[in-house]
């Protein structure tokens, strides 16, 4: 075989090795061509449903905002009367806890035998029996409270002395004497001396 046959062997050689290759490359652009529609096709239905899905979603999201925002107005209109009905009953119950104000006392004596107590619109008359029952039980009630009596003798202090009043003694067994006073205004008042203060009020009366 000379040199042209070589050639022409290796020149038919290489159209049949094209030949194969343009044949092998014929199908994959076949499939890739089929290929693009198929993918284009999933991708653009997907958007499609994603679009559908995200839409209803929006208008389920709106309902609910208005639906909430129809529930929270009555909610806000019992809020705002609730809140009207507490500043209206506050000044009452204030009213209604107060202090009540302390009544007061007005003393009068229409008749000689007679005195009227005025307390709180309400009036009652006490005869002489009735006052003296009633400033046994002051003068009872007194003798337990606090302050005591001052124990000088208050200046402008004015009194109804009673001269030469009845008096009645008894001695205690424990050598007290008790001494009780016949008062025209507070009536049978009381004493208990020791025998100390029996010396001292003996020098007292009788010192010239």
């Amino acid at each position: 075989m000379n040199l042209q046959d070589q050639i022409g062997v290796l020149e038919a050689g290489v159209d049949q090795l094209l030949q194969a290759a343009a044949a092998a490359h014929a199908p994959r652009a076949d499939e890739r061509a089929a290929a693009v529609p198929q993918q284009d096709t999933p991708v653009a239905s997907s958007e499609a449903e994603q679009a559908v899905a995200e839409q209803p979603h929006t208008v389920a999201v709106d309902t609910a905002a208005e639906a909430a925002d129809a529930a929270a107005e009555p909610v806000e209109a019992a809020n705002a009367t609730v809140t009207e009905t507490a500043e209206a009953i506050e000044p009452a119950a204030e009213a209604a806890h107060a202090a009540p104000a302390q009544p007061e006392l007005h003393v009068a004596r229409p008749s000689q035998n007679e005195i009227t107590l005025t307390i709180g619109g309400q009036t009652v008359t006490l005869n002489a029996l009735q006052v003296g029952q009633m400033i046994e039980e002051l003068s009872n009630a007194r003798a337990s409270m606090q302050p005591e009596p001052p124990p000088g003798i208050p200046q402008g202090w004015r009194f109804a002395s009673t001269k030469n009043p009845m008096m009645a003694v008894q001695k205690q067994s424990n050598g007290d004497r008790l001494l009780v006073l016949r008062h025209t205004g507070h009536g049978w008042v009381p004493f208990t001396f020791s025998p100390d203060i029996v010396a001292q009020m003996y020098m007292l009366l009788t010192q010239r």
